[in-house]
């Protein structure tokens, strides 16, 4: 069986940490910790995220308040973070607003 899609949608506020296996989709608002070993986690248009992000593959489309972990990352056009990013590979949007420090490869 394939690994399911773990989906928070816009209207769900969570406030603490979120721990996860498998893929996620965040469209609403958390104010914690979202960490995952393997998983993905796409935070979408709508989402608000204050706290820090460690998953293997984070893309971004909506805010991030706080540090991305991973080993790819990508902001699309209109992210916007306010935090650092450590990544081992790391892509950029035009559009896309980054106000924090990078670290990039190994």
């Amino acid at each position: 069986m394939a690994n399911p899609t773990n989906v928070l949608s816009s209207g769900i506020e969570i406030i603490g940490s979120i721990r996860f296996s498998s893929d996620m989709i965040i469209d609403g608002k958390i104010q914690g910790e979202i960490t995952s070993d393997k998983g993905r986690v796409t935070i979408g248009e709508n989402a608000v995220i204050k706290g820090d992000v460690t998953a293997s593959s984070v893309k971004v489309y909506g805010m991030v308040e706080g540090k991305i972990t991973s080993d790819r990352c990508e902001l699309k056009d209109k992210s916007r973070i306010n935090g650092d990013i450590k990544s081992k590979a790391f892509s950029m949007e035009e559009g896309a607003q980054l106000s924090g420090r990078t670290e990039i490869g190994a």
